[in-house]
């Protein structure tokens, strides 16, 4: 049996990739997965913020399109670059555990602290989410655009003479790249990561229950709740690339902790609130704390 697995062509989409085919091929022998690589908008058009060239679709309109039209059977995605909404006809999968979700900060060689960075010092970043938390820390930073994958973005610090760059630890950690005393973990108090961040996410078309049944086997009982709740309250906000949106969620015993962070398209007003629940009702958890912030947001 032959599965044919859709990404894009970055070098931590395909090491994610890879890691996706390397668990159903140990855990099914007879079952050999194809890769195929499809460029999306978001991978051609490189000089745009994401927000002046669409929303979070635009790294997985084509190869939703591919999964649709039957010609890939499913796709592999980063889960942060997921929309609230997906296609009609298509669904997420099962996710294998969690990478670190935290956001770090890639320092200037010889800088090895957030607080070393200099009075008016230039930090990179595409997100509106990572540049009003961090202004919040250090409102003397000049926050600049930029875009690009992992390593483009590193080589930005001196290409740009950057002090540093904002990044998800998961990529980092998923290519493996050894940057030394360079990275700083950005604590969720600081920068409470985008919804689902470290989460892999699977999408397959919503009627394949073979295709579904087959990734049973990579399944992670904790970030399936997380990413439950984490997604439900991101399509409670509305959350897509023009406004600041971050959530986290916890587990400990049988009890849930939710963070979400929302902010207005300039920042000006970001607000961040927390809930405690119970594991029988985590959807509808993240939904009930995006309402409370949307409407305290309206009220702004």
């Amino acid at each position: 049996m032959k599965i044919i697995v859709g990404t894009r062509g970055s070098k931590l989409a395909l090491t994610q990739t890879n890691m996706v085919i390397d668990s159903i091929e140990n855990a099914y022998p007879d079952i050999e997965c194809e890769l195929r690589i499809i460029k999306t908008k978001g991978d051609i058009v490189k000089d745009l913020p994401i927000d002046k060239i669409g929303g979070k679709e635009i790294f997985t309109k084509e190869i939703e399109k591919e999964l649709l039209d039957g010609t890939i059977d499913m796709a592999v995605h980063s889960m942060k670059d997921m929309p609230g909404e997906l296609p009609e006809g298509l669904k997420l999968s099962f996710s294998p555990k969690r990478e670190d979700y935290r956001d770090v900060l890639i320092l200037r060689e010889g800088t090895n602290s957030i607080k070393d960075i200099p009075f008016g010092g230039k930090i990179g970043t595409g997100s509106k989410r990572r540049k009003y938390q961090i202004l919040q820390y250090r409102p003397d930073l000049e926050v600049v655009g930029i875009r690009g994958n992992i390593e483009t973005r590193i080589r930005k610090i001196e290409e740009e003479n950057l002090d540093g760059v904002i990044l998800a630890a998961a990529g980092i950690n998923r290519l493996g790249l050894d940057l030394g005393e360079r990275v700083v973990y950005l604590d969720k108090d600081i920068v409470l990561p985008s919804p689902t961040q470290g989460i892999l996410a699977i999408e397959v078309r919503e009627n394949d229950n073979r295709i579904d049944n087959i990734l049973k086997c990579i399944s992670h009982r904790k970030t399936e709740v997380q990413k439950t709740v984490e997604r439900a309250f991101l399509k409670g906000v509305g959350g897509s690339c023009h406004i600041p949106v971050g959530a986290y969620c916890d587990i400990i015993g049988d009890k849930i902790y939710l963070e979400g962070l929302l902010g207005t398209v300039d920042g000006e007003v970001l607000i961040r609130r927390a809930m405690e629940g119970n594991l029988d009702s985590i959807e509808e958890m993240g939904y009930r704390l995006a309402k409370d912030m949307v409407k305290e947001m309206n009220r702004q």
